[in-house]
């Protein structure tokens, strides 16, 4: 099937509150202006250059999501565009989002990205650091940021029951700073291989881009 093929079938089978991000990383403008043309305007990236390149090539109304992780000296790239940043790690990320996005005069809706999976090759905050970075006092708060919710990334296992564990463990977390904190309205957790897990799990926000373009040209 075409990506346009792709997307409409997606967005038949996935609840209306779900958020469908195609994430479009490797793939060329062709395919994402095949999925714009469609009416999907919402792409997740997960390289600063890649995203930065695309956003000038393509339609000014796109919705840019930075979905990998993200250094801080890259940060003032994308700066003046994206849409929210998923994967804030630190603080030190978060107060050099805030200083870039002062310098364009904007504020950046911004996602905590959780560790939750058993692999060390993911990166993300314990449950305690995210709580911390969430309750930072009005002095030390970035003004220039906000952060509306959590983003977390399972383990890359044929376990069901592991996947489902993890996803949950989140979205417990998520419940529990909601009631701290009332502008928390993102749960961003689940990819082409176990988004459906993560809807049944609470995710309002799924990252998908294999099941939309195809395998990655690496």
């Amino acid at each position: 099937m075409s990506v346009s093929e792709n997307l409409k079938k997606l967005k038949d089978s996935i609840p209306s509150h779900v958020t469908l991000i195609a994430v479009s990383k490797t793939h060329p403008v062709e395919a994402i202006s095949e999925a714009y043309n469609s009416g999907h305007k919402i792409f997740g990236e997960n390289k600063v250059q890649e995203m930065a390149d695309k956003c000038e090539q393509l339609p000014k109304d796109i919705e840019w999501h930075l979905i990998g992780h993200l250094q801080t000296n890259k940060v003032k790239y994308i700066a003046p565009f994206v849409h929210l940043i998923h994967s804030v790690d630190s603080l030190k990320l978060l107060q050099e989002i805030n200083k870039q996005a002062a310098k364009n005069n904007r504020v950046i809706n911004c996602l905590l990205q959780i560790y939750i999976a058993k692999e060390e090759t993911k990166f993300g905050l314990s449950f305690e650091e995210a709580e911390q970075l969430i309750n930072l006092t009005e002095l030390k708060k970035p003004q220039n940021v906000k952060i509306v919710g959590l983003m977390g990334m399972a383990t890359n296992t044929d376990n069901a029951e592991q996947i489902r564990n993890e996803f949950r463990s989140l979205k417990l977390f998520f419940n529990k700073l909601k009631i701290q904190n009332s502008e928390l309205k993102i749960l961003s957790m689940g990819m082409s291989s176990d988004y459906k897990i993560a809807i049944e799990e609470g995710s309002n926000m799924i990252r998908l881009g294999s099941i939309i373009f195809g395998e990655r040209n690496y």
